[in-house]
């Protein structure tokens, strides 16, 4: 019998919590965390747009898509996921569908993760 091998894909994320606090400072910490409530339900729906356009085949729309996140990403300190849709919007625009499903899933990792990382914080107080 052969052995089988599981492998799991584990991606690491790299959010700038500095940047959550100084929206914070700047915003009053009530009004922070209704920004941060809804910039994260919007990026989890432009993830889910994103993966809906790519497994279509609408590159056009996934780029865009994609494209959409980053300033997002980049505004709460999400900086992997920034990183991330970015490549995904460049692989959708340049028409690698092989580059594009690993990009694809990659984001939805990272995605998942950072949103996560972003709400543990946020029960810590931004």
């Amino acid at each position: 019998m052969k052995q089988v091998s599981i492998l799991e894909q584990r991606e690491d994320t790299q959010v700038d919590l500095a940047r959550l606090a100084d929206l914070g400072r700047r915003l009053g910490q009530p009004d922070a965390d209704a920004v941060v409530c809804r910039a994260m339900e919007e990026l989890a729906q432009r993830i889910a747009r994103t993966d809906a356009h790519c497994r279509a085949g609408a590159l056009d729309q996934a780029a865009a898509s994609a494209r959409s996140m980053v300033a997002m990403a980049e505004q709460l300190g999400m900086v992997r996921l920034a990183r991330v849709a970015a490549d995904v919007a460049r692989c959708a625009r340049g028409g690698d569908r092989t580059a594009l499903a690993a990009t694809r899933a990659r984001l939805l990792r990272v995605g998942e993760r950072s949103l996560h990382e972003i709400w543990q914080a946020q029960d810590l107080s931004i």
